[in-house]
């Protein structure tokens, strides 16, 4: 233990700029037989974005002693304790069930993911905007359109597709080959982290274990033959956007915000970051554009009015339409039945919304390299 402290002791508490030994919050650092290194510090006042940066700084201190994906970084404070392990305490799955190699992911060039014609990310910088409920009606709505589709949830730290879908508690199986074989979710082939993990279980993961897994979910998982499949990503631009641009061929990225400034102003940092990265951005989604109550015939623009689409205009990105507020959107999420699987919703506002959207969707990325994909492929 005392070797291993000492290799720790250039390890800083972000929180503080003092060093972790400084401040006495190393707890232990054992090997067992097999050579899995475990290290526990005490994490009273560190936010998780700093515990991040600390159990980066673990791994950096100790990788030339120790194989990395056999370092387990334990917390504990007053309140709960938690950990950053290879195998995350997954249930032991059945020899019927996928498993999840969680290791590091390996960079490499930019792949197509087999038999999969458009892989289409939905993104927002912004947590609370309806991403997630957008990317599963706008699947459905792909779908009516004569498409096949599927879903993959890409949120490791939030998965609520399971939810959405109807699908807790389900568990994939695997293939003859050992691929995962995607969940049936109203027609729709489906694949959350979500599923592998019992549902208050935390995540703590290091950013290389998240591209592991992401590349599980697009290479090693039996898709089948597919027109679209929809990445539902995490708000904002971390580890999992840099796995996702770095690894896989994407075809483009629908953007989702309310039209609130607060919550434009964070979603622009993420279309910039795409356009950074050369990945074409389809365009831009208002979600909770309005608000219409079914009994009366006024409009509350509870949000704002028309901010993402001034938005779109000023960053010269295609407006693909706004979707209202409505009750039945809500419930029907809440219920595991979405809004878009539901044919007594065709006569609302909110079903000719997703399918203006989806509708827009399509031409736009049938058509490659021209006009607003043009002048990011010069």
């Amino acid at each position: 233990m005392e070797n291993t402290l000492k290799m720790l002791s250039s390890v800083i508490n972000p929180a503080t700029g003092k060093s972790m030994s400084e401040e006495d919050r190393w707890i232990n650092a054992e090997a067992d037989e097999k050579g899995q290194l475990t290290v526990t510090y005490q994490r009273e006042g560190i936010s998780p974005e700093q515990k991040r940066k600390i159990e980066e700084d673990i791994i950096s201190a100790l990788k030339g002693s120790y194989d990395e994906d056999k370092i387990l970084v334990k917390t504990v404070s007053e309140k709960k304790s938690t950990q950053t392990a290879p195998n995350n305490s997954q249930e032991k799955p059945t020899s019927a069930h996928a498993n999840l190699k969680v290791g590091h992911g390996v960079q490499g060039n930019k792949k197509r993911i087999p038999n999969v014609k458009k892989v289409i990310a939905v993104s927002s910088c912004k947590g609370g905007v309806g991403k997630s409920t957008v990317s599963v009606n706008l699947a459905l709505s792909l779908q009516k359109l004569g498409n096949k589709v599927g879903i993959l949830d890409a949120d490791i730290y939030g998965p609520s597709m399971p939810l959405l879908l109807n699908k807790k508690g389900a568990k994939p199986q695997a293939t003859e080959d050992k691929k995962i074989r995607p969940l049936d979710a109203y027609g729709m082939s489906f694949i959350s982290f979500g599923l592998f993990i019992n549902e208050e279980d935390p995540v703590i993961w290091r950013g290389p274990m998240l591209g592991g897994v992401l590349n599980q979910f697009f290479f090693d998982t039996d898709w089948g033959e597919l027109d679209y499949l929809i990445v539902d990503l995490p708000p904002g631009t971390g580890d999992t956007q840099l796995s996702l641009v770095q690894n896989t061929e994407v075809d483009g990225v629908v953007v989702v915000s309310t039209p609130q400034d607060v919550a434009i102003a964070d979603t622009i940092k993420g279309l910039k970051m795409f356009q950074q990265v050369n990945i074409p951005i389809i365009g831009m989604v208002e979600n909770m554009s309005y608000f219409a109550p079914e009994d009366s015939d006024k409009t509350y623009y509870i949000f704002g009015k028309d901010g993402v689409k001034n938005a779109a205009s000023s960053q010269d990105v295609k407006f693909l339409g706004g979707v209202p507020l409505e009750m039945g959107m809500r419930e029907s999420s809440d219920e595991g039945h979405p809004y878009m699987a539901n044919d007594k919703n065709k006569t609302k506002a909110g079903w000719n919304s997703y399918m203006e959207i989806a509708e827009n969707v399509v031409k736009i990325v049938g058509t490659e390299k021209k006009g607003i994909f043009k002048k990011l492929f010069k």
